[in-house]
């Protein structure tokens, strides 16, 4: 697994781990943990649906300002390494 995208994984992991986090908010982030670290099927795609369901928790008016600005830094690493494996 390229270093990209264990960063974006632990930061994932500090979100999840927050429990000032709202439960849906954790939940999205969750699926799209999943589909980040997913080994099969096509990799462009599975981050083109994390990053969705990113950007569905990012619009969430209970999200800690804090955990937005890290959802916002992980969607521009994965949009990133998207541009970068196409």
């Amino acid at each position: 697994m390229d270093k990209e995208i264990q960063e974006v994984l632990q930061i994932m992991d500090e979100i999840l781990n927050d429990t000032a986090v709202p439960r849906n908010i954790r939940r999205l982030v969750a699926e799209a943990k999943d589909l980040v670290a997913k080994t099969d099927g096509d990799p462009v795609l599975n981050i083109t649906q994390a990053i969705y369901r990113l950007d569905e928790a990012s619009n969430d008016i209970n999200m800690p300002m804090h955990t937005r600005t890290a959802i916002w830094q992980i969607v521009g690493a994965l949009e990133a390494y998207r541009e970068k494996i196409k």
